[in-house]
Order: structure tokens, then sequence, then C-alpha cells
């Protein structure tokens, strides 16, 4: 009797072995999420909107985890590849999670001959975060009023007019060469390094349009420095609900800026699940939703496979544009 019993415990041990060996590590992970440190890396400079995005989201994680230590890390260069390719490269184990956007993660692999890393395979989708809209602006004392009046303009002149943009690559620039093309226009590009700089040569008429994120325009208004003709998303936006989107006005371009949050690829998918039901809970907190308010950004939280749709979409969206206006970085 005593050695069955004997045996039956042995059985018993075995068999719990066995089924801690079956349990995929990912579930372990998911329970200890998060761990002791979790950078944020965003692949832009300090003041930027997936700055100010990643700042406001490890802000509120680290209100509801205490014990763990969240830290934003700056790592912005090469379009935001440099960033993004941290993020690929870091073990896939909840520590290191990342800002993106449609550039480094979709625009980039029709602009650049060789990136880093496969925004396929060596990214983890794990929720869209944020969307913000698009301005076309023009100086006030342009004289026109409406993007038809622009585009009239844009004809009568022999080589276009000038546009401004935050780069080479950029979102400002590629919509720009989408409206070109859909109105068949010529303008000629001239590149700046930052969204106030191109705000600046925009008031100074160094160039006549530019198409801007809505954030730094918006405070020119006041001062009659600027008009803005239309927004680039597909509904009119809730902070300038009086401004017609580019389609109202006649243009069928649609140009949406988005903030996304992205893992390493490898990055279980259990605790992908569990990083998205956190950043979800901190996208409905109302003192969120008021601080990013303030910068017209909108929390839009998704499925990490709603988000690798949008990463396509988007590839598909500025395929033939880009290739069009020939925009290429070596």
């Amino acid at each position: 009797m005593l050695r069955k019993a004997t045996i039956s415990i042995r059985a018993r041990m075995a068999l719990a072995a066995l089924l801690v060996v079956a349990v995929p590590q990912a579930a372990f992970a998911q329970a200890v999420w998060p761990p002791k440190t979790v950078r944020i890396i965003v692949p832009f400079g300090a003041g930027a909107s997936p700055d100010i995005v990643g700042r406001v989201l490890a802000d509120s994680l680290q209100a509801r985890h205490p014990d763990t230590h969240f830290v934003v890390e700056n790592k912005p260069g090469a379009s935001g590849n440099i960033g993004t390719d941290a993020i690929a490269k870091a073990a896939p184990d909840g520590t290191t999670i990342g800002i993106s956007l449609g550039g480094p993660l979709a625009i980039n692999t029709l602009l650049f001959a060789k990136l880093p890393y496969n925004p396929d395979t060596d990214i983890a989708p794990i929720t869209l975060l944020t969307q913000l809209p698009s301005a076309l602006a023009v100086p006030s004392n342009l004289g026109v009023n409406s993007v038809a009046e622009l585009l009239a303009k844009a004809k009568a002149e022999g080589k276009g007019l000038a546009y401004g943009s935050i780069g080479v690559g950029t979102l400002s620039q590629i919509c720009m060469e989408a409206i070109a093309q859909k109105a068949g226009v010529n303008m000629v590009h001239i590149p700046y390094p930052s969204s106030p700089a191109a705000t600046t040569a925009l008031i100074r008429g160094d160039v006549q349009v530019a198409c801007l994120p809505a954030i730094g325009v918006t405070p020119q208004l006041s001062t009659g420095a600027v008009k803005i003709l239309a927004v680039t998303t597909a509904q009119r936006s809730p902070f300038l609900p009086d401004v017609p989107t580019l389609k109202e006005s006649g243009v069928d371009v649609q140009s949406d800026a988005w903030n996304a949050l992205v893992g390493p690829g490898g990055l279980p998918k259990e605790m992908v699940a569990t990083i998205n039901a956190e950043v979800r809970k901190t996208l409905t907190e109302p003192a969120v939703i008021e601080k990013l308010k303030a910068q017209l950004i909108t929390p839009s939280p998704t499925t990490p496979d709603e988000l690798r749709k949008r990463i396509n979409d988007e590839k598909a969206l500025w395929a033939d544009v880009i290739k069009a206006a020939k925009i290429r970085i070596e």
C-alpha cells in the first residue's frame, strides 16, 4: 500500500513538472508585466508629438504601477529609423517598447534603399495610440481664401508655388506632392528641419503654402499671420470644426498623422495583449484625454491586428505618390 502511494506521489510530481515545462514562457511573462524597468523609446526629439504622447503614457503607467520605473528615451535621427531600429533589436521580454509612426513603420520602406530593420517581421504592433490633424496653411497676405483659389494661383504661376515641409520624405512633403499631382499643378519643395522653422518660413512668405501639424499652425491664427484652408483628415477635426477637409475642398487626398505603440518582433502575443489592455486604460483616463486635447491629439486605441492593417494601408496609400514624385533617400 505504501509502495502504491509512493508511486502515486511520484507520478503526480512528474506530471506537475511536465506541466511547468509545457506552459509557454509567454504566460509567465504576461503575469509579471511590467518588469522593474520599462524603456519607452521615442525615435524623435523632445517636444515632438511622439515624445509628448510617450511621456503622457509613461506618467499614466507609472501611476498605476509604482514599483516599476518607466523611462522615456529619445533616439532621434534618420527620419525615425534609428529609434525604431532600437525597438526592433531590443529583447522581446517586455522591458522595451516604443512609440513610432507612419514614417518609420511604413513610408520609409518606400523611401530608403535599405532599412536596418524590417517592419513586417522585426516589429510587433501593439496598438494605435493617437491621431492628429495636419493643416494646409498659407500666409494671410497671399490673397487666397480657399483650396480652389490656391490651386488657381499655382496654375497661374510659371513654375508653381513654393511649399515648405519638415523634411524630405516626411508626411508634410508627401501630402503636398499628392495635392499637386491630384490637381495637376507644379510646386517647388523647400524642406525645413522642423515644424516651427517651416511655420516661420510660411509667415515670412519664404514659402506660399505648407501642410504641417495643426498644433504648429493654430497658434498663429490669433495673430492673423496665416490662414488654414483645409485639414487633411477624412472628417473635419473637432478642434477646427469650421475648416473643411481637402476632399470637401475638391482634392481627394487624405493624410492622417498618427502615433503607435510597438515592441520588438517576437514579443509574446500574451504580453502584447496585456500591454494593449494597460494602454487602453491610459487612453480613456480623463486627465490623459485633456492633456492630449491641448495638443490637438485624439486617442485612438486599436487591436494589434488593426494596427498592422493600418501600417500596410499606409504603404499602399503613398506608394504611387512617392514614385511619381521621385522621392528617394539614399
